[in-house]
């Protein structure tokens, strides 16, 4: 096994580091953050949102340094929702392409050929294409001092999916509804189940149990 130091790595060049140390957190979730502002709609791609809590149900997603402008936050604390959407097996290209920067005026929405989707009663865009789709308000923000990104707490307030991937325990199968994940900057996955396991407790050895649980109806 090779050793590569923090001297080896602060001498990588910049794009070669930036995947590089993206990857070693292993797989990431894909989705795409659905905003709106002054100049009509935005949308990017993230790889950090993560779970928080389930009571209040609160996601945490980190958005990058003000290298660039950046519209996505800014939205996001002008407006205080943003939609959050699974990247799944049928989108994948499409939703890389977010990662580009256009101008403010231009909507990803239409650049990157996806399509627009209003839900409920907020005027928030959420992607039609998308399996499982969320509506999040912003609660607080908090500055990373050490590299100049925002990490963001947001409470999920509506939640849209086929109720035929929940199982009856309440487990969301992601990859019933061909969520893909991502890699480093720009390598993406489908997934495999391994299967479930029981629950662990101190004196009770954890094992595989039967995975083929029925669905809501």
């Amino acid at each position: 096994m090779n050793r590569i130091t923090k001297e080896n790595i602060e001498a990588f060049e910049t794009r070669y580091r930036a995947k590089f140390i993206n990857s070693l957190s292993g797989f990431k979730s894909a989705n795409l953050i659905g905003t709106i502002g002054e100049k009509g709609t935005n949308l990017c791609i993230v790889s950090s949102a993560v779970h928080l809590g389930a009571h209040p149900p609160l996601i945490g997603i980190i958005i990058r340094p003000d290298v660039s402008p950046r519209h996505t936050l800014n939205n996001i604390l002008n407006t205080g929702y943003c939609t959050l959407n699974h990247v799944n097996e049928n989108i994948i290209k499409e939703a890389h392409q977010t990662s580009a920067r256009y101008p403010e005026e231009v909507s990803e929405f239409d650049a990157c050929h996806l399509t627009e989707e209003y839900l409920g009663e907020t005027k928030v865009p959420f992607v039609k294409e998308a399996n499982i789709k969320m509506l999040l308000k912003f609660v607080r923000e908090i500055p990373i001092e050490e590299n100049g990104t925002h990490f963001l707490i947001m409470a999920i307030v509506d939640v849209y999916l086929d109720k035929k991937i929940v199982a009856d325990d309440g487990l969301v199968d992601i990859e019933k509804a061909k969520t893909v994940c991502v890699s480093s900057l720009d390598s993406y996955h489908s997934t495999q189940a391994v299967g479930r396991l029981s629950y662990a407790k101190a004196d009770v050895k954890t094992s595989f149990f039967d995975s083929s649980f029925s669905y809501l109806d």
